[in-house]
């Protein structure tokens, strides 16, 4: 299926619903969804998908896959099926490869041209086309890829690969697990050891992914941080992978029960990788009712039902320690901040600087908008929590075209006095295309 961008606005008015109830499933794990595909079309033989995220991003890395010599099929039972090429086997595409909004797809895809004998052209929609990618740019260089860029190191970007690459030690300057893996794919087709050093340490999907396909890959703490080591020119065994769900969805339903009054709500199958749950964290930490059910290994990683109720927040100060594995939740936690009793002080997240959007600045000018008093740090939100009332609300927010942006103000209208309308609800499909249908029904409404 090819990706299309977004074309008109579609806004949207969102109400506070009496209370928020029942058992939903959020779609598979962004971040796994993307790796699968990748790995599954590097491996030799067929590989099995069940729970794929079938949104927007993910759809682009199937297409990218694609183009590059895999065959993908969506069968009827929901499961994907991926023909690989094996390492080394990529196919130099036929045109741009069409990247969307997806920073992920964009930085890991450059990661495997690297090192392959092809040369691909990114080039994505106007969000994604503002993200710089010199941070990706600078290691793969140093493997001898050659990479020519819109100023800034923006897109459209060309990637040549070189074969063979050359393995390389590096040091992440700023933590990202974009960089981590994109780096590790490229050193899948490179003969020797490349090595990423991990100051702080960040989501580990791509090194528990990579073993599990057969790759040769350690992972020791030394002076300096994690040292992933991965021995290159590998062979990749095809894999039976079922994906977790998804826990930056299952986010906006952890906060949005907290905060409505009455609400008892079930998130089935939930991606607990301790490198993804900061927010889980946070949010205990500021008094939410959240038990996990059945917790359960499920392709190497861990999964349980949450079930969340209403409860008194209280503001706190997020460790920053826990920015890495909550960064993409940051956006919802401002919700929750805003109806907490006291400040909440959430720093150390520089990063959201260069998400789709300026998380930080539009996440204050939304959150102001509808009543919300915050002061803006470099890298963070001071929000001061009205104690659990509605906040007043009736706004209209720029979601920036940024999905986070728009879930993360739906969830604030969700107990808002005044209505809250959304400039452009359309970014939703990108990672989370059922949001509003499952809004509604455990609203007790019709979508």
């Amino acid at each position: 299926m090819a990706h299309s961008p977004h074309t008109s606005p579609s806004p949207r008015v969102i109400r506070a619903p009496a209370r928020l109830s029942g058992r939903i499933r959020v779609p598979g794990d962004k971040s796994i969804s993307h790796r699968s595909l990748m790995l599954s079309a590097l491996a030799v033989g067929e590989s099995r998908i069940e729970g794929l995220l079938e949104g927007e991003d993910v759809l682009a890395t199937a297409a990218a896959m694609r183009a590059m010599g895999a065959t993908i099929a969506r069968g009827d039972d929901a499961v994907w099926r991926v023909q690989g090429v094996g390492v080394g086997g990529l196919l130099q595409p036929a045109q741009a490869l069409e990247m969307g909004n997806s920073g992920t797809s964009t930085r890991l895809l450059m990661g495997l041209v690297a090192s392959h004998a092809v040369s691909a052209t990114f080039v994505g929609d106007a969000s994604l086309s503002g993200r710089p990618m010199g941070r990706v740019i600078t290691p793969l260089a140093q493997m001898g890829a050659d990479i020519t860029s819109a100023p800034g190191g923006r897109l459209p970007l060309t990637v040549r690969g070189l074969v063979p690459s050359v393995p390389i030690d590096y040091e992440l300057p700023v933590a990202s697990a974009q960089v981590k893996s994109a780096v590790l794919l490229a050193a899948l087709n490179t003969p020797g050891i490349t090595r990423v050093i991990e100051p702080v340490p960040t989501r580990d999907h791509s090194e528990r992914m990579l073993a599990g396909f057969g790759a040769r890959l350690t992972v020791e703490q030394g002076p300096r941080g994690r040292v992933i080591a991965l021995e290159g020119e590998a062979e990749l065994r095809p894999q039976s992978i079922t994906v977790p769900g998804d826990p930056s969805s299952a986010a906006f339903w952890m906060v949005a029960a907290s905060v409505v009054p009455g609400s008892d709500v079930v998130v089935e199958n939930v991606g607990l990788n301790p490198t993804r749950a900061g927010l889980v964290t946070a949010l205990r930490m500021m008094g939410a009712d959240i038990t996990e059910l059945e917790p359960r290994t499920v392709g190497g990683e861990p999964v349980a039902d949450l079930r969340v109720r209403h409860a008194a927040l209280s503001g706190i100060e997020v460790p920053p320690d826990l920015a890495p594995s909550m960064i993409d939740e940051y956006p919802v936690l401002f919700v929750a901040a805003a109806f907490a009793a006291g400040a909440t002080v959430a720093r150390g997240a520089e990063e959201l600087r260069v998400k789709e959007s300026d998380r930080i600045a539009a996440m204050r000018v939304a959150l102001e908008a509808n009543g919300v008093t915050t002061v803006e740090h470099e890298d963070g939100l001071t929000v001061h929590g009205n104690g659990g009332e509605k906040i007043a609300g009736g706004a209209t927010v720029a979601t920036q075209l940024d999905h986070r942006i728009a879930m993360s103000m739906t969830v604030a209208g969700l107990h808002a006095r005044d209505a809250i309308t959304l400039d452009d609800a359309s970014p939703v499909a990108t990672s989370y295309p059922a949001f509003y249908q499952q809004l509604a029904e455990l609203s007790g409404e019709t979508a």
